[in-house]
């Protein structure tokens, strides 16, 4: 896959870290950190609260190399053992970090942002990223949305970024180089992501739900791959799309089975260009009620 690029290090020595991506639900953070990258290497939907999982992007430069952890969206809402599932990953990426990145909306700070803020710990270095400053006109109304932000906390930096148009995006990983330790790089010059094909081929799955289904059934879906085979360039992938309802599965089949055709065909086009190679995928649809308040089934399927 295609190297990312950055903006040089600060200073002459190379410098290598780690930095969560944290922020409330549905702030861009997994926009955010494909834009860092370079590549789809996070799930994304106009949805609040898609990631489930930790993902880990990596962008390389002369000079740095970054590791960006996306988080989940902290939940508040529900109390069933996935969600505490995702809680436990927020908090276990703030503890082994270098750096963290807090993402807020420019369109405002609120409580949830509070909520956030006060999680993270006293002492990290923390960079504010005001995301979608393309969606603000108001130029003075976005200068007291930061000076607001900057007497929050003693920020690192506070960079207004739109990670959809990918603007100054090489600015902020510039900033966030400034928070990492002097050391060699991490990972090899061509990694984009830790995780294995086969997990970025159930979220690219699960991303087309999300984008594709009303506003409820995404939640209650997961995508566990059952078989991935790689025959030179092609790569065999059957997977399973897990429902916790009949009707859900329903839906997700749709009329003489198109609903179905095109989560697969679109997730099938989206494996393709982050692969670089041809695909050929197979769903399949089943109901497993109660998956989400399982935590042997959740463990089973990659949750801690």
């Amino acid at each position: 896959m295609a190297t990312s690029s950055a903006a040089a290090a600060p200073s002459g020595e190379h410098r290598s870290g780690t930095v969560a991506i944290v922020g409330r639900p549905n702030v861009g953070k997994s926009t955010l950190l494909n834009a860092l990258v370079g590549a789809h290497v996070s799930i994304t939907s106009r949805k609040a609260q898609t990631t489930r999982n930790r993902v880990v992007g990596i962008r390389t430069a002369p000079g740095a190399q970054l590791s960006f952890v996306d988080t989940p969206g902290f939940q508040t809402r529900y109390a069933n053992a996935l969600n505490k599932a995702m809680n436990r990953e927020v908090s276990r990426a703030l503890a082994d970090v270098d750096a963290i990145l807090l993402v807020v909306e420019a369109t405002g700070w609120d409580e949830r942002d509070d909520a956030m803020l006060g999680l993270l710990p006293p002492a990290a270095r923390v960079v504010l990223a005001l995301n979608k400053v393309d969606r603000v006109k108001d130029r003075h109304a976005l200068a007291s949305l930061l000076a607001a932000c900057g007497a929050r906390r003693d920020f690192a930096a506070l960079v207004p970024v739109s990670a959809e148009k990918g603007r100054a995006v090489d600015a902020l990983a510039a900033e966030l180089a400034r928070c990492v330790p002097e050391g060699p790089p991490l990972h090899g010059p061509d990694e984009i992501t830790d995780r294995p094909e086969r997990f970025l081929a159930a979220e690219l799955v699960r991303e087309k739900l999300f984008r594709l289904l009303g506003e409820e059934i995404p939640y209650g879906t997961a995508v566990v791959v059952d078989q991935f085979e790689q025959e030179g360039a092609l790569r065999r992938i059957h997977a399973t799309v897990f429902v916790d309802r009949d009707s859900h599965r329903a839906m997700v089949i749709g009329a003489r089975g198109e609903m179905l055709k095109r989560i697969g065909t679109e997730a099938r086009v989206g494996m393709e260009a982050l692969f670089g190679g041809k695909v050929y995928l197979e769903l399949f649809v089943k109901v497993k009620r109660g998956w989400a308040d399982d935590e042997r089934v959740l463990r089973d399927w990659g949750f801690e």
